[in-house]
């Protein structure tokens, strides 16, 4: 009989998507994802077979269920406003108040497979899409909601470089702050 796992699934993937978030996928060596797990190489082979690009897919699968999670509110929430904070509280909760590194963008740094670079690429269009579909609920028209959800999400990705750089997390605060204010309609 297989021996079970030392640890489930879904808690390795949360030790794992660190070393991603902080290295990128070139600069994450299976060493570091060996001792971030807890885990010996050769299980970590065991369990993600295609190696490195496994684990980094597996992550990014993860990743893309979290942002689900976040951006459920903006899709399902009756009162727009709300659900708009809503997002905003979990994707504050997500990047640590902007202590942390966005993934997507740190998935895609040189030397990451291609694979793994649409796989990003696909989760930044969901995001985008629910903020787009959020923008259209709050009353904006189709064109102006796309284009406004664009520049929130580059506002929130910038932020996350800038708190990065200057080791400050108030620029992030503020553009995650703005997110319901920008995408609804501005009323006169």
């Amino acid at each position: 009989m297989a021996r079970p796992p030392s640890i489930g699934e879904a808690q390795l993937l949360d030790l794992l998507m660190p070393v991603f978030r902080e290295k990128g996928f070139e600069g994450a060596l299976i060493g570091d994802l060996s001792a971030a797990s807890g885990l010996q190489r050769a299980s970590l082979y065991h369990r993600f077979p295609a190696g490195k690009e496994g684990i980094a897919e597996a992550v990014l699968t993860a990743v893309g269920e979290r942002f689900l999670w976040i951006l459920e509110p903006l899709r399902t929430e009756s009162d727009v406003s709300q659900g708009m904070d809503e997002t905003a509280r979990r994707l504050s909760d997500f990047y640590g108040a902007g202590a942390l590194s966005c993934v997507l963008d740190t998935m895609t740094l040189a030397g990451a497979p291609e694979k793994v670079r649409e796989h990003a690429r696909s989760l930044a269009v969901t995001w985008i899409e629910a903020m787009a579909e959020a923008a259209q609920r709050a009353g904006r028209g189709p064109d102006d909601a796309r284009r406004v959800a664009k520049d929130v999400f580059l506002r929130i990705e910038g932020a996350l470089v800038l708190a990065r750089v200057l080791g400050d997390t108030e620029p992030f605060t503020a553009a995650v702050a703005l997110l319901p204010t920008l995408l609804a309609p501005q009323r006169d």
